[in-house]
């Protein structure tokens, strides 16, 4: 977990970069508030931040009713990964210009059902609308149609419900899922000329997002160019950075030929960098994937990482934000190809099942990464 220091210093980064994601009415005036509470087993943090009610030009006047206060609420996957305090940091964004209330609620672990408890106490709270980076598809898909059935607005974010789509209006997809994947293969490729044995080191079974994305990984390892790479192993470390750690060493025991691993999770690909560093492999075997500059940066640094990529998360939170406020004052009607207003990231298009891309993937190496501190 990052210190609050570091935290606010993390946010501040953000938004000077433009780089890279029944009501219960409160009262207008600013206000902090933090509490615990117990559902499922766990007892995540909850943070209420009423902001002000800055105009943002034209955007706000097409996204705020100034006669409403409404509550936002996001659920990320778990509590402790550094990524969803960034998407979240999107979301403060967006509320310092368009003042709605903001809640973060998550269970400590990325389990299929974990999220389930979080969903159905906002339903019991009545709040206007529900950003959600599922775990599970299926698992959450029917709280999140009964929270759609009292009038609560949803929306996915980083992760969608892949095959249960009905259970949400729209999905903030970080970047163009087939291009993500498909520069994940061109980065290994050529991290380890074009030739060996790679695997991929993945978060949990269930993930949406990192099922599609391994998918088009193995479809694209069939193309001609790419017919002296094998794919040999696909492993899981839920997203925790011991259990990703193991992964990674059991690859590298397992697999002595293994030339380069793929972790298209901001967990895993620090756990995986770690490990083939400390054995002294970091020359041999390649690390690649999806992470954020501040976590890779010694790596990078120091050469036992030479490229990844990532998009900007917290673009993610603060399209999200002007969705959400749109959706609920009936401003903003999804539709393929129906576009509408998203702040500083101006014009954003709705695509089929109601996807709106946050942004392209970059590619951090050396030459570029001390520009970049999320």
């Amino acid at each position: 977990m990052l210190t609050r220091k570091c935290y606010l210093a993390l946010m501040g980064a953000l938004l000077v970069s433009g780089i890279m994601t029944g009501c219960d009415k409160k009262s207008p005036e600013a206000s902090t508030e933090k509490t615990a509470t117990k559902e499922g087993g766990t007892a995540p943090n909850k943070e209420t931040v009423a902001a002000g009610t800055k105009e943002s030009g034209k955007a706000a006047e097409i996204a705020r009713d100034p006669t409403k206060r409404i509550k936002i609420v996001y659920i990320p996957k778990n509590t402790g990964n550094v990524y969803f305090d960034v998407v979240a940091s999107g979301f403060k964004k967006a509320q310092t210009e368009l003042g709605f209330d903001f809640d973060i609620v998550a269970p400590a672990t990325a389990d299929a059902a974990s999220q389930i408890p979080f969903i159905k106490q906002q339903i019991q709270l009545k709040v206007d609308a529900i950003a959600i980076s599922p775990n599970s598809p299926d698992a959450v898909k029917p709280a999140l149609q009964e929270a759609l059935a009292k009038g609560i607005h949803v929306i996915t974010i980083d992760a969608d419900l892949t095959g249960n789509e009905d259970g949400r209006e729209a999905y903030v997809i970080p970047a163009d899922s087939d291009l993500i994947a498909k520069s994940q293969i061109d980065l290994i490729s050529e991290l380890i000329g074009g030739k060996g044995e790679i695997a991929i080191l993945s978060a949990t079974t269930d993930a949406p997002n990192q099922n599609i994305w391994i998918k088009v990984m193995n479809e694209t390892l069939k193309d001609p160019k790419f017919k002296d790479i094998q794919l040999v192993d696909t492993v899981y470390g839920n997203d925790q950075d011991q259990k990703s750690a193991t992964e990674a060493q059991a690859l590298l025991l397992k697999h002595p030929n293994l030339k380069g691993i793929i972790a298209p999770t901001s967990v895993g690909i620090v756990s995986a960098v770690r490990v083939v560093e400390t054995a002294g492999k970091a020359n041999s075997i390649a690390v690649t994937g999806l992470g954020m500059p501040n976590n890779l940066r010694k790596y990078v640094q120091t050469g036992s990482m030479k490229k990844f990529a990532l998009w900007n998360p917290a673009d993610m939170g603060y399209i999200g934000s002007y969705l959400l406020v749109g959706l609920t004052n009936g401003k903003i009607k999804p539709a393929n190809g129906a576009s509408f207003e998203a702040g500083t990231l101006k014009e954003r298009k709705f695509g089929e099942l109601n996807k709106v891309i946050a942004g392209p993937p970059l590619v951090f190496d050396k030459g570029n990464i001390e520009q970049f501190h999320f």
